[in-house]
């Protein structure tokens, strides 16, 4: 035994007890029906040429229906005899090139195949001119070169800063859109300065572009699709403040004020622009954001599959699996670091062998007096809150909550030969 394994041999464990947690849950039915009688009623592709090519915007967050949301898109602008196209609207993401973020597209399910589109991947932007405040105006260059573009993308509140537009459309088009360089230029005052820079750039370039639909989704707190908005570029501006407001309350969130310790099976780009729901665990990589539940302790396991290696969100953490750590790409991650200017959330952490020494090391440095009573909930990731593990110290504070019940017995953390959970 190693001497760091022999220092946390005794820390206990506490049994475990599955949880549900409830939140409100509409929720959409047939939505590619839905969404054909959307572009049928607003007449968004009215006027536009036949043979036209037209651009749909991508990001690079996991959302829910995406590939059929794209598809019906796709497949409605073709019927009007228009050529479809996917860009990815990813800023920075994916390692900054093209080819990155093309396998990024078609790792979300968005390939030319799944949607019946081809992805035109380039980091290539053109300059459509200044806004109001001076900053320049980019927007991709297969884009700007459609005869028309769509923008898609889920709102929902960001993990860094607050304003009328946190995370959706309008930051598609302002950072998505704009490529690296785009990016670069929205993040360089820093965080501070992101509710004004967005809807400054953003609606600069939705008047010197042809945007002709956005589609705002909704998300419930068990990732599915609660609301498809659809509205013409113009009327983003005014629309997508109201979305995120109903998106506020739909969020997901953990019931318990304060915890000792909680553990993340999962974190990454997929998950959230800071691998990890900054507002769901309460620890944050920018000055522009507090509040949120009172956590001791972090403990991140792994790294998603679909985050290709983009570790963003491990420096917020005390403690990390050396598997997590094993699947940290410099060049996934850095590039989208350098641009944000935070980097805080990219820093290594305290890295231990295994999913049972990050669990123990949590506990022990949690300042309690009796271990055994430690306050500890564990979640797959921030986008999977309907279902969390608490351990039985909260059991009391489960029976008095009206949106939390008990769905079975305490067990025990169940490991694997090398120490990590099941």
């Amino acid at each position: 035994m190693d001497v760091i394994a022999g220092l946390l041999e005794g820390v206990p464990l506490p049994r475990m007890v599955p949880v549900a947690q409830d939140f409100p849950r509409p929720a959409m039915g047939d939505i590619e029906v839905y969404l054909r009688g959307e572009i049928e009623k607003g007449a968004y592709f009215q006027g536009i040429k036949p043979g036209s090519e037209i651009a749909i915007a991508v990001g690079s967050r996991g959302i829910s229906n995406l590939g059929i949301i794209i598809k019906t898109l796709a497949d409605e602008i073709r019927h009007r005899g228009m050529i479809p196209f996917i860009v990815p609207a990813m800023g920075s993401h994916a390692g900054a090139t093209a080819a990155g973020q093309k396998a990024m597209l078609e790792g979300l399910g968005v390939g030319a195949s799944a949607v019946g589109a081809e992805i035109r991947a380039s980091m290539e932007a053109t300059n459509l001119g200044s806004s109001p405040l001076g900053l320049p105006v980019y927007i991709d260059a297969n884009a700007a070169a459609a005869g028309g573009i769509v923008v898609v993308n889920r709102i929902k509140p960001h993990v860094c800063f607050r304003g009328p537009y946190e995370s959706g459309l309008m930051k598609m088009i302002t950072i998505g859109l704009g490529k690296q360089v785009g990016a670069d230029f929205c993040h360089r005052l820093g965080f501070e300065r992101m509710a004004e820079h967005i809807p400054d750039i953003g609606i600069a370039a939705i008047s010197k572009s042809n945007i002709l639909l956005g589609v705002g989704i909704l998300e419930n707190a068990y990732h599915e699709t609660a609301k498809i908005s659809c509205m013409r570029g113009t009327e983003i501006p005014r629309q997508e403040p109201l979305l995120l407001e109903e998106a506020r309350t739909l969020s997901a969130r953990l019931y318990f004020d304060s915890l000792d310790t909680l553990i993340i099976d999962e974190i990454g780009k997929d998950i959230s622009g800071a691998g990890f729901d900054t507002n769901v665990v309460g620890r944050y990589h920018s000055p522009c954001l507090s509040g949120g539940p009172r956590i001791s302790r972090v403990g991140i396991l792994d790294i998603s599959e679909k985050s290709k290696g983009n570790g963003n969100g491990l420096g917020m953490a005390d403690f990390i699996a050396k598997r997590a750590r094993g699947k940290f790409d410099f060049e996934q991650t850095y590039p989208n670091t350098l641009t944000a200017t935070l980097t805080g959330a990219v820093k290594i952490p305290m890295t231990l062998a295994n999913d049972r020494l990050v669990i123990q090391a949590c506990v022990k440095v949690a300042g309690l007096t009796d271990q055994r009573k430690v306050r500890l909930v564990r979640i797959r990731n921030t986008l999977s809150l309907g279902r969390i593990d608490v351990s039985e110290s909260l059991l009391d504070e489960v029976a008095c909550h009206p949106n939390m019940r008990v769905l079975g017995p305490p067990a025990d953390f169940a490991f694997d030969g090398i120490g990590n959970l099941f």
